[in-house]
């Protein structure tokens, strides 16, 4: 018997951001301050700073810092000219947000199935669905590892296709030595609150190799206007605020330790699952995953997330529905039996604490529920 078997309740969060924010809180508080008392809040110094250290993070030349991990998706597609009549493929199982930015611009999701041990999208699908109207390819980096970089890669060059990544769940991942968001034409990060690198809010950032590509991206985050009040093209608001800049510089040197206690969270999950049996997160060799999710999988899936819950332990599913059968892409005409790999993980999977500060006795806690199911 471990110490917590004795236990039959216990309250463990998904994310305690709160155990996060107590070790940095003067930190931050005094970053906001200077904020505040600069009265400079729109562009200026933090955002500069924030754009060129999170760029030499991801190994890229440029940073962009955008509103959103949603934005950082809409000011790349619109920067690479991708709109009406456009095709763009990407996987179904990842947040809307990827698929979304897509249709937003009036071009056509194109999804793909997915590998079923990294959920990441399937290079082997890819060309059977390219067309004279594809324009690029999203590979999504989710859970915090890197999709086959090199077999998109190869795909795209044949065929002239962008390759845009959306490594909003990877910042710092790394695959055959490479960052996430230095591989393709731009890489797309995102600093949502849960985020292994989150602000107090939304924010997001492009980050890129391509000087030109950088260029158009500046211009487009700020109205498509370059001079002031002059609109070569029609971009957005897409800006950065400096706040979140200012809380991003204080918490980016922590994020390495943080990253490494996930995989030391997750190491520990992996032993006790493992042994159990449990379909517990597969990492492709040469990919170091940052863990923003610990996924499993089971196949009493909505009973196991029921069994935690009466137990305390809040878990979350990463996702219950694929993109090719929600009812806004309908008219893609996707039939239920679709992609099915997608499908049968949306059924199974489950996201279990895997936060930096999860306490050792939460831990072995959720390990010990886990195997009381079972």
């Amino acid at each position: 018997m471990t110490s917590s078997q004795a236990i039959t309740s216990l309250h463990v969060p998904l994310l305690d951001l709160q155990a996060q924010y107590a070790t940095i809180r003067d930190e931050v508080l005094a970053a906001v301050g200077e904020v505040l008392d600069s009265q400079v809040c729109i562009g200026g110094p933090k955002i500069a700073e924030l754009e060129q250290k999170v760029a030499a993070l991801c190994c890229c030349a440029y940073g962009v810092g955008v509103s959103s991990g949603t934005d950082a998706l809409l000011c790349s597609m619109m920067s690479l000219e991708i709109g009406p009549g456009d095709e763009v493929i990407t996987t179904p199982f990842t947040f809307f947000a990827t698929a979304g930015s897509i249709a937003r611009l009036g071009a056509k999701p194109v999804f793909v199935d997915i590998d079923n041990r990294t959920y990441n999208l399937n290079p082997d699908a890819i060309e059977s669905v390219i067309t004279a109207r594809t324009k690029a390819i999203i590979p999504v980096h989710l859970f915090g590892q890197m999709a086959d970089m090199d077999s998109i890669m190869s795909i795209a060059e044949r065929h002239g296709l962008a390759v845009i990544e959306d490594a909003a769940q990877a910042i710092s991942a790394t695959y055959k030595g490479r960052r996430a968001g230095s591989i393709g034409a731009v890489g797309c990060l995102s600093f949502f609150p849960s985020k292994n690198l989150g602000g107090v809010g939304d924010g997001g950032m492009v980050v890129t190799n391509d000087p030109t590509l950088y260029e158009r991206l500046l211009v487009m985050r700020n109205h498509g206007s370059k001079p002031k009040y002059w609109h070569p093209y029609v971009g957005g608001n897409f800006r950065l605020d400096p706040i979140q800049a200012a809380v991003l510089l204080v918490k980016l040197p922590y994020l390495d330790g943080w990253s490494e206690a996930r995989r030391r969270n997750a190491a520990y999950y992996d032993e006790r699952l493992g042994r159990l049996g449990v379909c517990v997160p597969y990492i492709k060799s040469g990919c170091t995953s940052v863990y923003n999710q610990y996924v499993i999988r089971v196949e009493r899936r909505d009973e196991l997330k029921m069994h935690l819950a009466q137990r305390g332990i809040q878990t979350e599913i990463y996702y219950p529905s694929p993109l090719h059968l929600q009812p806004c892409f309908a008219d893609l005409g996707y039939e239920p039996g679709s992609l099915p790999e997608s499908v049968k993980a949306s059924r199974e999977v489950l996201a279990l604490p895997i936060y930096p500060e999860l306490p050792g006795a939460h831990r072995e806690f959720v390990a010990d529920a886990i195997a009381s199911f079972l």
